[in-house]
């Protein structure tokens, strides 16, 4: 009998009511199928098998704190026993907001949403009504949503990517129209030449440039020293605006954000996943002559938007992160060196071209003979995804649970315990996809 045979009874199940049995299309990648789950507590998952995971998915990011934090569950419980939605402002709002202000270096301001790219449609539109300006910046490879008019040159195909230096603007699913295509600029990430370059011929129509802080979602790549320094220059400069997209950095590589850690401060940032600690809560901060323009005629609404149980799991959340000035990263950094610095050790024992990049808090593996990756053609085109994805399953038959693109996330929860049987499982799956 298969090790997955509730999932795989659940999942025929599913499909009859939900398209592909699923309800994102990312979990259709899972290998060696979409797995059901009962349960999660810190740094460890269970499925309905009965089979036990460390866990590396961590939700997609959003549980810096690891699963069922009791701090975070106790004050939604609390809060939310007073009303859940009251279409009208409640204390919790300001003072998480007030939260914000104080810890994020562009926070002078703040609106909540419920996603991060809820947020990213918010701060397009209002670096739009700013500069009376259409055009943005985007770069290969980073994601701002599933949107129509965001979900381009996500993971173009190398063979229809066009030429490096003037990337070909492609859609990402069948639907999208393709007058979205027509509101950016594509650029390779960590090439300033190439953003110089494209300032000097058309800076006087680009309202923003949009970019993760540090491409978490492909290949976990941080900028290179004087990118981020040089973006914020040209928009200076031409009178753009620098948008972060802080949706999994946000209190994911500091408590400041990936702006804090980077040292270089945007005009607006969005944040969400690990702000609230397993709860949908997002939110957009920027600059306060920026930010007023939402009370001054610029649209954005939502009914859920700071809803009571969103903003009691983000105080709480962030709480619990700000404790001891922030001591839980040094705690965090330690733990995910330890598994960084064991699977690169693992890679050199096996002979494989087992390459480790990124941040403690976020890293990505592969296989590639690549010192670095430096921008999504790096990724798409050096990495043995094929392998990977295989290695993935046999960590799973081990009992540890990866994302297959290849970025760890690491929890407060994860313990030394946890990293020595992580690393005992990759000797074993390394040898098997050898």
């Amino acid at each position: 009998m298969s090790k997955w045979s509730r999932s795989e009874e659940m999942l025929e199940r599913a499909k009859r009511s939900l398209a592909g049995g699923v309800s994102s299309n990312v979990r259709l990648l899972s290998k060696p199928q979409p797995l059901f789950f009962e349960r999660a507590a810190g740094a460890e998952i269970y499925d309905v098998d009965g089979n036990r995971y460390i866990d590396y998915v961590l939700g997609q990011g959003p549980m810096i704190l690891g699963h069922s934090h009791p701090a975070v569950l106790d004050a939604v419980d609390a809060a939310m026993r007073n009303g859940q939605l009251y279409a009208g402002q409640h204390a919790l709002e300001f003072e998480v907001a007030e939260k914000l202000v104080e810890l994020i270096p562009s926070a002078e301001l703040c609106r909540f949403g419920l996603s991060g790219s809820e947020m990213v449609q918010a701060a397009m539109r209002l670096a739009r009504a700013i500069t009376g300006r259409t055009k943005i910046l985007r770069f290969e490879g980073h994601y701002h949503g599933w949107f129509d008019n965001v979900l381009i040159s996500v993971a173009p195909p190398l063979e229809q990517a066009g030429p490096r230096e003037q990337p070909n603007v492609l859609p990402g699913t069948p639907g999208q129209t393709a007058s979205a295509l027509t509101d950016f600029y594509v650029l390779p990430w960590n090439d300033l030449a190439l953003v110089e370059a494209l300032f000097a011929e058309h800076g006087h129509e680009i309202a923003a440039i949009m970019t993760e802080p540090m491409m978490c979602n492909t290949g976990a790549i941080p900028p290179e020293p004087g990118f981020h320094e040089g973006l914020r220059r040209l928009c200076d400069e031409h009178g753009a605006l620098l948008y972060f997209d802080e949706t999994i950095t946000g209190f994911r590589l500091g408590l400041h954000g990936a702006q804090g850690r980077f040292g270089v401060t945007p005009d607006l940032a969005s944040f969400a996943k690990a702000m609230a600690g397993g709860f949908a809560n997002a939110a957009l901060v920027g600059k306060a002559d920026y930010m007023r323009r939402f009370a001054e005629g610029v649209n954005h609404s939502g009914t859920f938007n700071s809803n009571v149980i969103a903003m009691a799991a983000s105080a709480a959340a962030i709480a619990e992160l700000e404790k001891n000035n922030g001591a839980i990263y040094t705690q965090l950094d330690q733990i995910g060196r330890k598994l960084m610095r064991g699977l690169h050790e693992l890679g050199q024992r096996h002979g494989l071209p087992l390459h480790v990049q990124g941040v403690p808090t976020a890293f990505h593996l592969s296989f590639t003979d690549l010192d670095a990756l430096r921008d999504y053609r790096d990724y798409a085109g050096a990495c043995d995804k094929e392998r990977y994805s295989r290695f993935c399953v046999a960590m799973l038959e081990h009992g540890v649970r990866l994302i297959e693109r290849g970025v760890w996330y690491i929890s407060a929860a994860h313990t030394d315990a946890h990293v020595d049987a992580t690393l005992e499982a990759a000797d074993a799956a390394l040898a098997a996809v050898a």
